[in-house]
């Protein structure tokens, strides 16, 4: 599946592989945040950091209608607010499609997988 965005020079269809690896690496970049974990991790009770070719097993676009939607499936870091961290998470994630893609998403849902004690 993929995003199409029409604009006055034509069609461009963006797959959702590049939408997930472009919101991975965003949400990579804020504070709090460990990693990206595995959707399907969550039946056996392990998280496992995805590393960065990886990403797309732990963000999951949606399209519904004319709707964009991103789930996202992190790893927080012990000892900061992770309702801040999500909230930033977000943000980012939004932002950083909006101005790389110009794709406007509706929603970005936060799933914590776990938290992880990082060395200082």
């Amino acid at each position: 599946m993929s995003i199409e965005l029409r604009t006055k020079y034509g069609q461009i269809d963006i797959s959702n592989e590049v939408i997930a690896t472009i919101a991975g690496g965003a949400a990579i970049d804020c504070y709090g945040i460990v990693g990206m974990a595995s959707k399907n991790q969550i039946k056996d009770g392990l998280t496992e950091i995805l590393r960065k070719e990886n990403f797309t097993r732990g963000v999951i676009v949606r399209q519904e209608n004319d709707e964009v939607h991103i789930d996202m499936y992190i790893i927080v870091s012990y000892g900061t607010k992770i309702s801040e961290v999500a909230h930033n998470v977000q943000s980012k994630v939004k932002y950083t499609l909006d101005k790389t893609v110009g794709l406007a998403v509706d929603s970005v849902n936060i799933y914590v997988q776990g938290v992880r004690v990082t060395n200082p």
